[in-house]
């Protein structure tokens, strides 16, 4: 369309374009996060285990990383705004589904399909702002879809909280609906269509492996006392080297590995897994320990995060400015290391810590940290992809920073020795919340290290356009 790449992000349109993505983007984002909150509530309205809680989040990461590869390469093919909103209205769908489930069996169902709906919106999100706003003007908008984004997955706890204590746990889901309907009107409204230039088949295969792979991995660390355990590690190492090998000989490929050869982007993405397996572990650790541990009620958890969301809002588009004028590699480095200083603050909290000193100074640093890294992560990326690419560079960093969330809570509880019921006995839960901060910070840590080592100095330039 011949709006695209023209559009001004001051412009009514562009501004549309910033909310319309922001929108959809954010509702998954925000399910990613409002569940944690919520997550003893269900557990002792549906009698689930701690496995089972596990999978109710691991269930939507599942499906949302190992299918989000493909949902931005559909988004490239058949038209970024079409692929966006059909997975908008799966996510509603599946949402309303997940707050009518009865038990915990049905919900973790349910959430497998709301991750199948986040794949498909999530890459189209940001391959559409990408796409349709002038270069100059694309720094700002990518800035401010992270900033508000992640605002929606910071206020989850807040928002899940309120609906928890004052509503019921269902609303947490069920809300997406009328959220749907706003983004559907608003895309449709403001959003160009938008697609790359290509006429090779889908991958499904490699799709297929994918889910094999991160399926086969997180069922081991689960469920790794059960009989098949073993067997779904063995079946899962199988499908990701069979992956690699699909992804490498075929001709239209879901995951070209040739974009690994920009070092900006080989390092970009491994430091996303660092740093969001951290991130993922830490959502879901912390809201938990408010609860069980210093007594708070759902909304009362929910509000101590409250300072997160306030800090993105203020700082996550300054943070990519920054990156644009600078270079990305020190917001990149000092981001991670502000977030490990605030989580190691956290490790400290239990039984008896004030807010005001042990919790409310951590989170706001920890906040800092997070705004100053996330959109110049987010510009890396794009710009050591090809333009008619994004939508695939996109869809491999979503997919990577939610298979590092997606292993870290199935690996975490078991290497801290949580296992069963004990997520609601204040004594285990907090000797072993302590544990995982300590390892959460050492992750982030190393994320800035290899920022600093690997990420190229200075302003980054976009990667010419490809055919291919």
């Amino acid at each position: 369309m011949s709006s695209a790449g023209t559009i001004e992000y001051s412009s009514t349109v562009g501004r549309g374009v910033v909310l319309a993505a922001v929108l959809g983007s954010g509702m998954a984002m925000l399910d990613g996060t409002v569940v944690n909150v919520a997550l003893k509530t269900i557990g002792k309205d549906l009698g689930a285990s701690l496995a089972q809680l596990q999978w109710i989040t691991n269930g939507y990461l599942l499906l949302l990383a190992s299918l989000i590869l493909l949902g931005g390469a559909l988004g490239d093919r058949l038209g970024r705004r079409r692929v966006f909103l059909v997975g908008v209205v799966w996510f509603a769908v599946a949402s309303v589904l997940c707050g009518l489930a009865p038990d915990p069996t049905l919900l973790i169902a349910a959430r497998v399909l709301q991750g199948i709906g986040g794949a498909l919106l999530t890459p189209g999100s940001l391959a559409i702002i990408e796409a349709v706003f002038a270069r100059a003007d694309r720094g700002r908008a990518i800035g401010a879809w992270s900033g508000l984004g992640s605002i929606a997955a910071a206020i989850g706890p807040f928002l899940g909280g309120g609906l928890v204590e004052y509503a019921s746990w269902r609303w947490i889901f069920l809300i997406n609906a009328p959220l749907a309907a706003v983004t559907v009107v608003v895309a449709l409204r403001y959003v160009p269509e938008t697609r790359a230039e290509s006429d090779g088949p889908f991958d499904a295969l490699g799709a297929a492996l994918a889910a094999v792979f991160l399926g086969g991995l997180t069922y081991w660390l689960i469920e790794w006392r059960t009989t098949y355990a073993l067997l779904a590690l063995v079946v899962g190492v199988v499908a990701g080297v069979a992956f690699l090998v699909v992804e490498h000989r075929s001709a239209h490929p879901m995951m070209p590995l040739s974009m690994f050869s920009s070092r900006n982007f080989s390092a970009a993405n491994a430091m996303t897994l660092l740093v969001y397996a951290a991130l993922g572990a830490i959502l879901f650790f912390l809201v938990i320990d408010l609860q069980t541990v210093l007594g708070y009620g759902a909304l009362k958890a929910g509000l101590a995060t409250l300072p997160l969301t306030v800090v993105m809002l203020l700082l996550a588009a300054r943070g990519g400015q920054l990156g644009a004028r600078i270079g990305p590699r020190i917001p990149m480095t000092l981001g991670p290391l502000v977030m490990a200083a605030g989580v190691l603050w956290l490790s400290r909290v239990d039984a008896g810590t004030s807010y005001w000193t042990g919790v409310l100074p951590p989170v706001v640093v920890f906040g800092l940290g997070l705004s100053l890294m996330v959109a110049p992560l987010t510009m890396t990326v794009l710009a050591a992809a090809p333009e008619d690419r994004t939508g695939i560079a996109s869809g491999v960093n979503n997919a990577v920073a939610r298979a590092g969330s997606l292993l870290a809570v199935a690996a975490l509880p078991v290497a801290v020795g949580l296992s069963g019921d004990e997520y609601a006995d204040p004594g285990v839960f907090d000797d072993a919340y302590g544990k995982a901060m300590v390892i959460c910070a050492v992750l982030l840590a190393l994320g800035g290290v290899v920022s600093w080592l690997t990420i190229t100095h200075g302003p980054v330039s976009s990667a010419p356009t490809s055919a291919n």
